[in-house]
């Protein structure tokens, strides 16, 4: 095993039995296609079991952490953890971009840095860990890297009212019109969609916003936006 792959097994406190699925997991399809090997050497396959085990994991932590909530509470919460926002935050806090695997033309056009391929590689790093150690091991793992937003639902910090119902409010009490969302891209296998969305106030671009669905992508517009200083209107 690499000196890299070693290091970043201290980064996420596992060491794995099959160091392939490790490798597996970050290899993304550029690579896997410039040396020649078969599909299932780049992290798509598990990039799809590790959406599902995410899911489980946080759907189980809130569902025996936090009983007080509603079910409508809970849904809203699951969709802000595993948001492509807050995986990417996730991703960032270990820094998997600098183990990526990538073929020479992903690398030049700055994949290290992409959304998508961050947030692929920690869905493949969590099903990895899954078909390495179980689901005790995924879930100590997952438990790990979400422990600070767990402790911000536990402290009341964690908003529950979604973001385009703040920005509508927000934009009512400033006497401003209702904001517009337009998908402006659109990628990824049916599988696994990944949208991006414009937020537009009068015309004009406040923020833009990635997401899994187009819903997800309009909530992080708005997230964004509600950071912006807006004028009251005419």
């Amino acid at each position: 095993m690499s000196l890299a792959l070693e290091q970043l097994q201290k980064a996420i406190g596992y060491e794995f039995h099959r160091p392939a699925l490790l490798e597996c997991a970050l290899t993304h399809s550029s690579a896997a296609n410039e040396h020649a090997t078969d599909a299932s050497s780049d992290n798509e396959q598990l990039e799809f079991l590790g959406d599902s085990v995410l899911g489980f994991l946080m759907s189980d932590f809130l569902f025996h952490r936090f009983s007080h909530l509603s079910e409508g509470e809970l849904s809203k919460v699951r969709g802000r953890l595993v948001s492509s926002a807050n995986l990417l935050r996730v991703a960032g806090q270990l820094r998997l971009g600098e183990y990526l695997l990538l073929g020479k033309g992903e690398e030049k056009s700055g994949g290290r840095k992409k959304q998508a391929l961050l947030v692929n590689a920690l869905e493949a790093l969590v099903a990895a860990i899954y078909l390495d150690g179980g689901i005790a091991a995924a879930r100590e793992f997952t438990a790990r890297c979400f422990d600070a937003d767990f402790e911000d639902i536990e402290g009341g910090r964690f908003d529950l009212r979604d973001f385009k119902s703040q920005l509508q409010e927000k934009l009512l009490a400033l006497h401003l019109p209702s904001a517009d969302y337009h998908v402006i891209r659109e990628s990824g296998p049916d599988h696994k969609k990944s949208f991006t969305v414009e937020l537009r106030l009068q015309g004009k671009k406040l923020a833009e916003g990635h997401g899994e669905t187009k819903k997800s992508a309009q909530q992080e517009a708005a997230r964004l936006a509600l950071n912006q200083t807006l004028e009251p209107g005419g």
